[in-house]
Protein backbone atom coordinates (compact mmCIF):
# COMPACT_ATOMS: atom_id res chain seq x y z
CA UNK A 1 0.00 0.00 0.00
CA UNK A 2 1.44 3.38 -0.98
CA UNK A 3 1.58 6.44 1.26
CA UNK A 4 1.20 9.93 -0.14
CA UNK A 5 2.26 12.92 1.92
CA UNK A 6 1.33 16.56 1.65
CA UNK A 7 0.58 19.73 3.49
CA UNK A 8 -0.07 23.44 3.41
CA UNK A 9 2.12 26.20 1.99
CA UNK A 10 3.67 27.26 5.32
CA UNK A 11 4.20 23.73 6.68
CA UNK A 12 1.95 24.13 9.74
CA UNK A 13 -0.34 21.31 8.51
CA UNK A 14 0.99 17.97 7.26
CA UNK A 15 -0.97 14.87 6.28
CA UNK A 16 -0.56 11.43 4.82
CA UNK A 17 -2.98 9.30 2.86
CA UNK A 18 -2.88 5.52 2.43
CA UNK A 19 -4.25 3.49 -0.43
CA UNK A 20 -5.56 4.08 -3.90
CA UNK A 21 -7.59 7.15 -4.86
CA UNK A 22 -11.20 6.55 -5.83
CA UNK A 23 -10.99 9.32 -8.43
CA UNK A 24 -9.04 12.50 -9.16
CA UNK A 25 -11.30 15.18 -10.63
CA UNK A 26 -10.66 18.74 -11.74
CA UNK A 27 -13.60 20.74 -10.40
CA UNK A 28 -14.89 23.85 -12.15
CA UNK A 29 -17.70 24.76 -9.71
CA UNK A 30 -18.02 28.32 -8.49
CA UNK A 31 -17.69 27.32 -4.81
CA UNK A 32 -14.30 25.68 -5.41
CA UNK A 33 -13.12 28.58 -7.56
CA UNK A 34 -14.05 31.14 -4.91
CA UNK A 35 -12.60 29.18 -2.02
CA UNK A 36 -9.30 28.51 -3.82
CA UNK A 37 -9.05 31.75 -5.78
CA UNK A 38 -8.26 29.63 -8.84
CA UNK A 39 -10.11 28.80 -12.09
CA UNK A 40 -10.11 25.05 -11.34
CA UNK A 41 -9.32 22.85 -8.31
CA UNK A 42 -8.02 19.28 -8.34
CA UNK A 43 -9.69 16.96 -5.82
CA UNK A 44 -8.61 13.40 -5.08
CA UNK A 45 -11.31 11.32 -3.41
CA UNK A 46 -10.50 8.71 -0.74
CA UNK A 47 -12.37 6.77 1.94
CA UNK A 48 -12.54 8.98 5.05
CA UNK A 49 -10.23 6.78 7.13
CA UNK A 50 -7.42 6.90 4.54
CA UNK A 51 -6.32 10.43 5.53
CA UNK A 52 -4.38 11.18 8.70
CA UNK A 53 -3.26 14.66 9.75
CA UNK A 54 0.26 14.23 11.13
CA UNK A 55 1.04 17.83 12.10
CA UNK A 56 -1.16 20.74 13.14
CA UNK A 57 -4.91 21.00 13.04
CA UNK A 58 -6.80 22.41 10.07
CA UNK A 59 -9.50 25.02 10.56
CA UNK A 60 -12.95 24.07 9.26
CA UNK A 61 -15.15 26.39 7.21
CA UNK A 62 -18.83 25.57 6.77
CA UNK A 63 -19.11 26.41 3.07
CA UNK A 64 -22.68 25.12 2.65
CA UNK A 65 -25.35 23.36 4.68
CA UNK A 66 -23.44 20.07 4.59
CA UNK A 67 -20.07 20.98 3.03
CA UNK A 68 -16.99 21.48 5.21
CA UNK A 69 -13.73 22.85 3.83
CA UNK A 70 -10.59 22.25 5.88
CA UNK A 71 -7.71 24.71 5.51
CA UNK A 72 -4.60 25.99 7.25
CA UNK A 73 -5.43 28.81 9.64
CA UNK A 74 -1.92 30.26 9.28
CA UNK A 75 -1.45 30.46 5.49
CA UNK A 76 -4.97 29.77 4.17
CA UNK A 77 -4.12 26.74 2.00
CA UNK A 78 -7.21 24.67 1.25
CA UNK A 79 -6.66 21.00 2.11
CA UNK A 80 -9.77 18.81 2.45
CA UNK A 81 -13.49 18.81 1.68
CA UNK A 82 -16.15 16.62 3.27
CA UNK A 83 -19.89 16.47 2.74
CA UNK A 84 -21.41 13.72 4.89
CA UNK A 85 -24.80 14.22 3.25
CA UNK A 86 -23.77 14.00 -0.41
CA UNK A 87 -20.63 11.82 -0.06
CA UNK A 88 -20.83 9.85 3.22
CA UNK A 89 -17.55 8.23 4.27
CA UNK A 90 -15.55 10.18 1.67
CA UNK A 91 -12.90 12.88 1.98
CA UNK A 92 -11.55 14.96 -0.90
CA UNK A 93 -7.95 16.18 -0.81
CA UNK A 94 -6.81 19.19 -2.83
CA UNK A 95 -4.32 17.33 -4.99
CA UNK A 96 -2.04 20.34 -5.51
CA UNK A 97 -1.13 20.06 -1.81
CA UNK A 98 0.61 16.69 -2.30
CA UNK A 99 4.38 16.79 -1.92
CA UNK A 100 4.41 15.24 -5.41
CA UNK A 101 1.20 16.35 -7.19
CA UNK A 102 2.09 14.19 -10.22
CA UNK A 103 1.70 10.99 -8.18
CA UNK A 104 -2.06 10.73 -8.88
CA UNK A 105 -2.96 11.97 -12.38
CA UNK A 106 -6.36 13.61 -12.90
CA UNK A 107 -8.92 11.32 -14.52
CA UNK A 108 -11.83 13.66 -15.26
CA UNK A 109 -13.27 17.17 -15.14
CA UNK A 110 -16.46 17.83 -13.17
CA UNK A 111 -18.94 20.68 -12.81
CA UNK A 112 -18.10 21.81 -16.34
CA UNK A 113 -21.53 23.46 -16.52
CA UNK A 114 -19.94 26.15 -14.29
CA UNK A 115 -16.55 26.23 -16.06
CA UNK A 116 -15.23 29.66 -16.98
CA UNK A 117 -15.61 30.03 -20.75
CA UNK A 118 -11.95 30.96 -21.21
CA UNK A 119 -10.85 27.75 -19.47
CA UNK A 120 -12.32 25.68 -22.33
CA UNK A 121 -9.34 26.65 -24.50
CA UNK A 122 -6.69 27.39 -21.87
CA UNK A 123 -4.50 24.59 -23.25
CA UNK A 124 -4.20 26.59 -26.51
CA UNK A 125 -2.66 29.68 -24.86
CA UNK A 126 1.05 30.48 -25.32
CA UNK A 127 3.16 28.72 -22.68
CA UNK A 128 6.46 29.82 -21.10
CA UNK A 129 8.83 27.85 -18.85
CA UNK A 130 8.76 30.74 -16.36
CA UNK A 131 7.73 34.29 -17.35
CA UNK A 132 6.90 35.73 -20.78
CA UNK A 133 9.61 37.76 -22.52
CA UNK A 134 9.61 41.44 -21.64
CA UNK A 135 8.98 43.94 -24.47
Amino acid sequence: MSTITGGCHCGAIRYEVEGKAIVHALCHCRDCRLHAGAPVVGWTMYPDGAVKVTKGEPKVYRSSEHGRRHFCGACGTGLFYVNANMMPGIIDIQSATYDDPDVVPATMQIQVAERLRWMERAHELPAFERYPPQP
